[in-house]
């Protein structure tokens, strides 16, 4: 079956927007062809440096003819209404039908040569294309990321004519520029191309580039003896820069080894894009470069002037560590009254003086010293105004902790200013020490309460303070340590007055749900638990543990479906008044009354002494012993027994049941 290759060259397209462009390249075609009815057999899309390239497989030659229904005017419309919608559909008045108080037509459309649709799709494409940013130019005629310069697009081996700013589509394409000159070549289907492409310098593919990358730099290591030092974001990044990877080794000037690691990966990342090398877990004095060309030397003189440009700018970080050194902590804390946080919520002073105060005051919870966390709480954002964070944002709390140390303040108020962010993400670990617990959490339960307290909560899918993010580090920070603070005393020291608690627990609830779903637990347990009104975070994950398991299980699923039903009867007889009070009479009942009574007492004995102990596993199997009795009791007794007082009694045995699981967490909450 025919192929459709199209190619959209452009000048440099940030790296940051090629993932996302592949995916929205894919999605705006797939769309379109979807829209006239033209099937495939398989869609790629593939993003570099300079161009977007789709290849489409196994289209028709002609566009599918389909019906199309017309709604026109409505019954009685005058003669000039009608006569207007015939002509505009095309048909005469005998194909016009009424239905439902209006005029219908039936056509048909279609049938048109599937180059001609292909080069409608194109140009609705690129005028619809979603990029974060993009330049006009063409008279205002266009809209891209960056100029477009070539379109390439061929169908069945023969270029479909587009034309689009001024740009006419052809079967042309170019390759690497190379010592001063451009080569183009032709591409009449996506085999040749791509051959052509590796044969002018290009590797369409990121995840090949990224390959590359990966194994000539843990080549390069392996020769000195050294280890890569693993960034997933920068070879992203990196292999969205270069169209033909080749990594080098570089040396890092020993003139500056001696300032913190973090400074010196932080600005090869930042401002050279350069990898970090290792040995026996330190820093080792190499970098890896990636240059956009194989020399004929092996790159020793590209890494030789990659050198001296780190030399230059690691003699900058040395300046900013020299003067930052001559300041203490406590005394860049004046400079904070001069950055505002927010409008309404005051300075960096302000704020500093709030972590103080809750740090010092959930220090007792996490077992952390009381004053050596208002101290770290207090200088915690002091490095902010210093000239290294100025220059390197991404040190912010890493500094402070060295200036800290170098001030003789203790280990431990050193530790909790660097770790105070922390986690920063998904694969970020999280505080561990008490002193840099009770900060982390004084830091980010503060800024969840402030910003819920003056109204910016998160929506949808934005997040601009990143609330979600701090509200998933303080239940990392409470799981993994087991950390016995419930939420709600935590809002309450950093100041929850202002804010909407109940909102603040159901955002902390939602985070959970995720935090759970992403570690394959059912999320759908949390608010089953968290309806029993316990936001201790430890024992609410513990218990969705130990429901989950029962759950998992054949014996659970039957529990549940008992629960519901017991529950269902119990909700229709509460329409019809108030349930019978009291205790469920003695043992003249059934026998499988009188099975589900006793194996009630029981439970409710051992379950209570359970949860009060928090052997929530136990707890659960002890609610499994009531499957059976629960099972027999549906099985042979009938509930709305025509005699009240044989009802009632069985109408209590059923709120036993709900109220005894109900110990364990709310089942009629629990989906599945």
């Amino acid at each position: 079956m025919p192929q459709f290759l199209l190619e959209l060259f452009s000048e440099e397209i940030p790296a940051r927007m090629q993932a996302a462009a592949t995916r929205d390249l894919e999605r705006l075609a797939g769309a379109g062809l979807s829209e006239v009815g033209l099937a495939f057999d398989r869609m790629a899309a593939f993003a570099g440096p300079r161009r977007l390239t789709l290849v489409v497989d196994g289209l028709p030659l002609l566009e599918p003819k389909r019906k199309v229904e017309r709604k026109g005017p409505r019954l009685g419309a005058p003669a000039a209404a009608i006569e207007g919608f015939l002509r505009s559909a095309g048909v005469g008045a005998e194909s016009m039908v009424e239905r439902d108080g209006a005029y219908f037509v039936l056509s048909e459309t279609g049938g048109r040569p599937t180059e001609e649709v292909l080069a409608s799709i194109t140009s609705s494409l690129v005028g619809s294309f979603p990029w974060p940013k993009s330049m006009t130019w063409a008279d205002g005629d266009l809209r891209w990321v960056r100029p477009l310069r070539r379109i390439l697009c061929v169908f069945d081996r023969k270029a479909v004519p587009v034309a689009i700013g001024g740009v006419v589509g052809a079967d042309l394409s170019e390759g690497r520029r190379f010592t001063g000159q451009t080569p183009i070549f032709r591409a009449r289907d996506f085999d040749e191309y791509r051959e052509a492409l590796a044969g002018h310098f290009v590797v369409l593919s990121a995840e090949e580039r990224k390959q590359r990358i990966l194994d000539g730099a843990r080549a390069l290591c392996a020769g000195r003896g050294l280890e890569l030092v693993e960034d997933p974001g920068l070879l992203e990044e990196v292999a969205g820069m270069v169209e033909w990877p080749a990594p080098l080794l570089g040396d890092i000037d020993d003139r500056f080894l001696d300032l913190p690691p973090e400074v010196i990966r932080t600005t090869m990342r930042v401002h050279q894009r350069y990898f970090a090398t290792s040995r026996a877990g330190e820093l080792a004095p190499y970098f890896i470069a990636v240059a956009n060309i194989e020399a004929a030397d092996g790159g020793a003189l590209i890494a030789a002037g990659n050198a001296r440009v780190l030399a230059a700018r690691l003699g900058d970080a040395r300046f900013f560590w020299d003067e930052d050194l001559k300041v203490s902590l406590e005394s860049r804390l004046r400079r904070l009254e001069g950055v505002v946080f927010h409008d309404k919520l005051g300075t960096l002073f302000d704020r500093a003086l709030r972590l103080e105060s809750a740090a010092k005051a959930i220090a007792p919870l996490v077992g952390a010293d009381p004053a050596a966390a208002a101290l770290a709480g207090r200088l915690a954002k002091a490095d902010l105004v210093s000239a290294m964070v100025g220059e390197l944002p991404e040190l912010q709390g890493v500094m402070g902790s060295y200036y800290a140390r170098a001030e003789g303040i203790p280990e431990d108020v050193a530790l909790a200013i660097g770790e105070h962010y922390r986690p920063r993400g998904p694969t970020d670990r999280a505080p561990t020490a008490p002193v840099s617990v009770a900060v982390a959490l004084a830091d980010k339960i503060d800024t969840i309460v402030g910003f819920f307290s003056i109204g910016e909560r998160p929506t949808g899918s934005k997040d601009p303070f990143a609330l979600r993010r701090a509200a998933l580090g303080v239940i990392r920070i409470l799981l993994e340590g087991r950390i016995r603070a419930p939420l709600k005393d935590l809002a309450a020291i950093c100041g929850a007055a202002g804010a909407d608690r109940g909102a603040l627990l159901a955002f902390f609830v939602d985070r959970l749900k995720v935090l759970l779903r992403e570690g394959g637990r059912r999320h759908d347990l949390v608010d089953a638990v968290f309806a029993l009104g316990d936001d201790d975070i430890v024992r609410v994950v513990d218990r969705i543990g130990a429901l989950s398991d029962l759950l998992d299980t054949d014996e659970g699923a039957n529990l549940l479906a008992g629960y519901r039903r017991a529950g269902n009867i119990l909700d229709a007889e509460t329409k019809k008044g108030p349930l019978p009070k009291g205790e469920p009479r003695g043992p003249s009942g059934s026998p499988q009354e009188e099975g589900l009574r006793l194996a009630i007492a029981t439970a409710q004995a051992n379950v209570g002494v359970m949860t009060a102990n928090e052997d929530f596993a136990g707890a659960v199997r002890e609610l499994a012993g009531l499957r059976e009795p629960v099972d027999a009791f549906f099985d042979k007794v009938l509930v709305n027994s025509e005699d009240p007082a044989e009802r009632d009694d069985r109408l209590r045995l059923l709120a036993q049941v709900r109220e005894t699981m109900g110990r364990v967490a709310d089942f009629s909450r629990i989906s599945g």
